[in-house]
């Protein structure tokens, strides 16, 4: 595990597009699974400012590590709110966005993103392997669409689940765990004091840690990056 601490978010999403173009400029093609949430809004506002002509868009294919199931044009939308602050501002090729149709039947939606999985990238272990997973973290403690009351989704058998948000009652379509642990790198954005409670403690391995699902997070590569702000870790011990 690496931990990279900076400032403030906005220092955050400026360390981690430098990160992420650097990632890229090494692979001949990568397949990232993109993040949700108010962090990567900030990181997508930097690339399509800073990275829109220095990283060569057409070497990545994008998909999601959860969605909400809502249409595309929808304000809750991950897809949207990644179209809206980076697609309509970078030259990719259309088809390299792989987004999950919210608009659908989660269940049926559920199995046909797993199989786009299975016939886009490589399996190790007949799970697929994406080259970088981008990751959040809520309040509580979850990740992806992998909440505390359903943290038995994590090693569920299909590679994409139905999980439902345990206050709202929205259903998400998520990658479970054994897809995450199984990318080759998997990088946290956590940013603001709300998340230090949880950052601490999983970081730490203090209190209740091990109900958190972002406490499950442990790539088998070994290569776990957290990005995280000063609000965020305030509380963490590094060895």
């Amino acid at each position: 595990m690496e931990l990279k601490i900076y400032k403030d978010k906005n220092e955050v999403a400026k360390n981690f597009s430098s990160y992420l173009a650097d990632f890229v400029a090494k692979e001949e093609t990568a397949h990232i699974a993109l993040s949700g949430g108010s962090t990567p809004k900030i990181v997508f506002d930097t690339l399509a400012s800073d990275y829109a002509d220095k990283i060569d868009w057409s070497k990545i294919h994008f998909y999601w590590g959860d969605e909400r199931c809502v249409p595309p044009t929808d304000e809750q939308s991950n897809y949207k709110m990644t179209l809206d602050h980076l697609f309509s501002k970078i030259d990719i090729p259309e088809e390299h966005i792989h987004r999950v149709l919210g608009e659908n039947n989660p269940t049926g939606e559920a199995m046909r993103y797993a199989n786009l999985l299975e016939i886009n990238l490589d399996r190790v272990d007949e799970i697929p392997q994406f080259d970088l997973v981008i990751l959040g973290m809520g309040d509580d403690g979850h990740t992806a669409s992998i909440f505390p009351h359903e943290i038995d989704l994590w090693n569920a058998t299909d590679h994409c689940v139905v999980a439902t948000h345990p206050e709202s009652g929205q259903e998400r379509v998520s990658i479970n765990g054994k897809v995450i642990n199984k990318s080759k790198e998997v990088a946290f954005l956590v940013t603001g004091e709300s998340k230090a409670e949880k950052v601490t403690a999983i970081i730490n391995k203090t209190g209740d840690f091990e109900k958190y699902p972002a406490s499950l997070v442990n790539p088998e590569s070994g290569k776990l990056v957290w990005f995280l702000d000063q609000s965020a870790a305030k509380g963490v011990t590094q060895d």
